[in-house]
Parts: C-alpha cells; sequence; structure tokens
C-alpha cells in the first residue's frame, strides 16, 4: 500500500481545507519545501501536491511555490489544481513533474482530456472529487451531474493511467474514508485506484490493506499527519513489513 503525503497549497503557504471549505483553512506551514523534504525523509516515494488558488482561479498559481519543491526533493510529486490544458501540463511537466492530476477538464470535456493524455510525457491522472457519488468540480465549488463511476470508466477510456477517488464530505475531517465508494469504483476498473479523504490514524489505512487486491494500490494523507494522528515513518515501516510477512 503506497502511503503518500499531501500538501496543499494556498498562497504558498501549506494549509488543509475542511470539506473543501477555504473559509475553513489551517496554515501548518510557511515553507511547504521543508514539508516536503521532511516527507522524503520519512520514507515517501511520492508526494501528492494540489495548487489550490489554481484549483479556483482555473490556472495554476503557485508555480514558483511548486517548483521550489521539485527540486527540494529527490522523490517524484504529482500536481493537480488548475490544470486545464496542454500548455500547462507541459509546462509542469518541464519543470520535472512526473504526474499530472486533471480534474475539471476531465469532467468537462473528456475529449480533450485524451488530448492531454496523447500529448504530454507523463502519466496523467484522473482526479475525481465527489459528495454524494455526483462530481464537483471548480475547486469543489460547482457540483456536476456526472455520477463519480460513470465518469472514472469514462475517463479510463480516455488514457487515464490512475484515478485518485476523493469523497469531499470526508476529506480534513478525520472520520476515516469511504471505502465502499471507493471500492466501487475500483473493482469496475482495471487501472488502480487512489483513496483520498477522511483518513485519521494509522488504523485507517491498515484497514485499506485488503482492499488491494481490487485495485485500490494506495491512500493520500494530509491533516493526520500534520496533527500527529499518523507517524508517517513508522507507518511505511510497519507497512514494509506487512508486505513482508
Amino acid at each position: 500500500m503506497l502511503v503518500i503525503p499531501a500538501i496543499d497549497l494556498f498562497d504558498g503557504m501549506c494549509v488543509r481545507l475542511k470539506q473543501g471549505r477555504f473559509e475553513d483553512v489551517t496554515v501548518y506551514s510557511k515553507y511547504p519545501e521543508e514539508i516536503a523534504m521532511s516527507f522524503e525523509q520519512d520514507g515517501a516515494e511520492l508526494i501528492h501536491i494540489v495548487d489550490l488558488n489554481g484549483a479556483l482561479k482555473g490556472e495554476p498559481t503557485n508555480f514558483k511555490k511548486i517548483e521550489k519543491i521539485v527540486k527540494s526533493i529527490n522523490i517524484p510529486v504529482e500536481v493537480g489544481g488548475g490544470i486545464r490544458d496542454i500548455d500547462k501540463a507541459k509546462t509542469y511537466i518541464n519543470l520535472g513533474v512526473k504526474r499530472i492530476i486533471i480534474g475539471t477538464k476531465g469532467c468537462e470535456s473528456p475529449e480533450y482530456f485524451e488530448e492531454i493524455c496523447k500529448s504530454v510525457k507523463a502519466e496523467v491522472i484522473a482526479g475525481i472529487d465527489a459528495k454524494d457519488g455526483k462530481v464537483a468540480v471548480k475547486g469543489w465549488i460547482d457540483l456536476t451531474n456526472w455520477d463519480a463511476l460513470d465518469l472514472a470508466l469514462e475517463l479510463e477510456r480516455r488514457g487515464a493511467k490512475e484515478v485518485i477517488y476523493t469523497d469531499i464530505t470526508k476529506d480534513g475531517m478525520r472520520t476515516g474514508p469511504n471505502i465502499d465508494a471507493t471500492l466501487k469504483i475500483a473493482k469496475k476498473l482495471s487501472i488502480p485506484v487512489i483513496v483520498s479523504g477522511g483518513i485519521s490514524s494509522e488504523e485507517d489505512i491498515i484497514s485499506i490493506l485488503p482492499y488491494n487486491k481490487f485495485g485500490i494500490k494506495g491512500v493520500i494523507v494530509g491533516r493526520a499527519i500534520y496533527e500527529g494522528n499518523v507517524n508517517l515513518k513508522k507507518l511505511i515501516k510497519k507497512l514494509t513489513e506487512l508486505s513482508l510477512c
């Protein structure tokens, strides 16, 4: 099980939101590159970065800060938030970002999502954020008519290498992930699925392990790390030991 620590950027700072509400923001650091370095030291193999300003505005806003993060570490990063055209995706790839997360644009135009997949030399990940099963876009502000499973199937067909599924009602709440909804998607896809939203403890993550056989490859963890409920270094060591048993 891959544990992917998250860095959400808002005005250049490392923050977390609750249920995607921008009025409910907690600032954890003004130096997210230092957070990234600590994640690498703890054994993380991949870091998940979201440009929250970019998600709202529709174009990357924290580019300089993301550039600084990428240059500060030796492990790969995946980036999402405001990447809605091929040029912006290529800009990140030229910077050294290994995985591009497309959310809003994939929902608005699966055809253009396919063009991005064909045009960039990186893994393109479908970011599917849902509330009560319906996909939300533009920084989780607008709720669409897309069913999360239907969109996941469509974007897999269009070339997505992976799906990150986030239950908005769980995100930042530390009430446990929505395994049922994630598993429903994973069982229908042939590409891996990443769990996101609601992780509150080490036990939450370990409980996901049995679902690896259904295609749930990993889990994104944010607030639980920042507030000390999950010790990333100890967790990664424990998961490694469990995988060897």
